[in-house]
């Protein structure tokens, strides 16, 4: 049976709505302990994509709107992490959702170095599938020492590396692919939507100084740049809490244009 894009919600209606795309790896295994400093504050709806290599940008788009729209979710603030981000801008450009403002945890417009992403999707297909196994379990043991300060998260890395199957790991490469081939720039640069980057310092898969010196260059409606030193390209899963404040305060003033901190 094929996998279908799942969606799980946490808190009440009456909260303002976050809605969090996931990264390259799809799911909601890293987010716990960000989603957690946020209890009682938002309405966090959470996304798994479907483990597919077929899908468009488009298509998950469309798929989520979808799913918004069964539980009665019409509106709400988007949150781009990384690969989600190329999601976020596919909604921007559809017009079919409302949008209060948009959000990009270590995500971009434009991939600053495209050619990077698919020397890495030309890269992962040349690895042996046998060594798949191994790697994931390596990836576990970092991962404790990684998450240390995130216990929620660090609760779940036991089903992060249960979900990383041969299966997984050709839809990741799929994603990649989507998003190295991806230019939504003319989209962003129309957009009048609020927009925040956030990202961490140490970040070598998507270098914050190339993508903050273009959303400065060319997107009047951004409001500001976080770049949290203590964290790195998961900025959402090792500075849950200082982003989950940041996430909260730009949420509660959009127009404000809030000084860089680190």
């Amino acid at each position: 049976m094929r996998e279908e894009l799942q969606i799980r919600i946490h808190g009440d209606a009456t909260l303002p709505t976050l809605i969090y795309l996931p990264g390259i790896h799809g799911d909601w295994t890293l987010v716990g302990d960000f989603r957690k400093n946020l209890t009682g504050k938002v309405r966090f709806v959470e996304f798994t994509y479907p483990r597919t290599i077929e899908w468009s940008l488009d298509n998950y788009a469309a798929a989520i709107e979808n799913a918004l729209a069964q539980n009665e979710i019409r509106s709400g603030w988007l949150l781009g992490e990384s690969f989600g981000s190329q999601i976020l801008w596919a909604l921007v450009g559809r017009q079919q959702f409302s949008i209060h403002g948009l959000i990009l945890a270590g995500g971009f417009v434009r991939h600053p170095t495209p050619w990077a992403a698919r020397g890495m999707k030309r890269g992962s297909g040349r690895l042996a599938l046998a060594v798949l196994t191994p790697m994931v379990k390596g990836y576990g043991k970092i991962a404790r020492w990684r998450y240390r300060n995130a216990p929620e998260t660090l609760a779940n890395i036991q089903e992060f590396v249960a979900r990383r199957t041969p299966v997984d790991f050709h839809a990741a490469r799929h994603r990649l692919h989507l998003l190295a081939e991806n230019d939504p720039r003319p989209i962003a640069r129309a957009s009048p939507l609020p927009l925040f980057y956030l990202t961490g310092w140490l970040d070598p898969i998507v270098p914050w100084p190339f993508v903050q010196s273009w959303l400065k260059k060319n997107c009047p409606s951004l409001r500001t740049v976080k770049i949290i030193r203590t964290a790195d390209h998961n900025v959402l899963g090792t500075a849950p809490k200082k982003s989950a404040e940041t996430v909260l305060a730009w949420m509660e003033k959009p127009d404000a244009r809030f000084a860089v901190a680190g």
